[in-house]
Parts: structure tokens; sequence; C-alpha cells
């Protein structure tokens, strides 16, 4: 499981320019999945990343969660997080879990976060564009 967190706001989803998905203030999150990928690690990432202090205290410290500043999450399925290109310009993404089990393990994600802040999302395996700001700018990439 990859997992790209980006400070924003003002982020958005559309899929044939019709907007799926927004957060005024939180985090932009891109989310992949690979084999044996597992509930537990899911559930530990999520409350992870809701408690990550990337948000600024009254002295300007990143020192408050997205929990702290009642923001949101717009979260996105992104099998590309998975490209390979050790062997030349084409990646490949044999190592990106495919279709039905990803599917199911994104919903998974997207429950677990919704367990603590509001959370919308793109379509799965849909032509997206997505665009935000990221404030900081403050990106933190998670591996599991």
């Amino acid at each position: 499981m990859r997992v790209l967190v980006q400070r924003c706001e003002n982020a958005k989803v559309e899929v044939q320019n019709k907007i799926v998905g927004t957060s005024s203030k939180g985090l932009m999150i891109l989310v992949g999945f690979t084999e044996n990928d597992s509930r537990k690690e899911i559930e530990f990432l999520a409350k992870k990343v809701v408690n990550l202090r990337i948000f600024p205290d009254e002295n300007g410290v990143m020192n408050k969660s997205l929990l702290d500043v009642k923001g949101s999450i717009l979260s996105v399925s992104q099998f590309t997080l998975y490209a390979d290109t050790a062997k030349g310009n084409r990646p490949s993404y044999m190592k990106a879990l495919k279709g039905e089990e990803a599917t199911k393990l994104y919903d998974l994600w997207n429950e677990e976060l919704r367990k603590y802040v509001t959370v919308q999302t793109g379509i799965f395996g849909a032509d997206m564009k997505v665009t935000f700001t990221n404030v900081g700018p403050t990106t933190i990439w998670f591996e599991k």
C-alpha cells in the first residue's frame, strides 16, 4: 500500500467535466494497493494519516492534526503509484493490484478514514482530473 498525503485547500476531482469530490481544507490523498495489503495495514495507516501533525498551530508550527483543524479528505485511487521504470521509459504497473480486489481495498480505506473525518472520493478506474493547492507545500509519503 502506498499513500501520498498532501496538505491542501480547494481540492477537487472531476470526471467527464463533473465535480465528483472536493475538500476545502484538509488533505488530498492518493492511494494505491498491491498484493498482500491487509485490513490491519489499512486501519493502521488511516489512523496515522488523520493524526499527522502537519497543520500549523497559533505560532505557525506544524503541531495540529486534521482532527484538530476539523478538516476533510479528498481520496483518489492511483494505481500509478506502483509504476516501475526500471526497464526503460514505459512504466510497468504489474505490482499494482487490479480491478475488484483493488476496489474493495479502496472502499475499505475510505470507510476507515470516514470513522474520523468527512471523506469525498474520485471514481475508481475513471479518467479523473484532480486539481488542488498544496499548502506548505507539505507532502508525506507512506508505504506499508
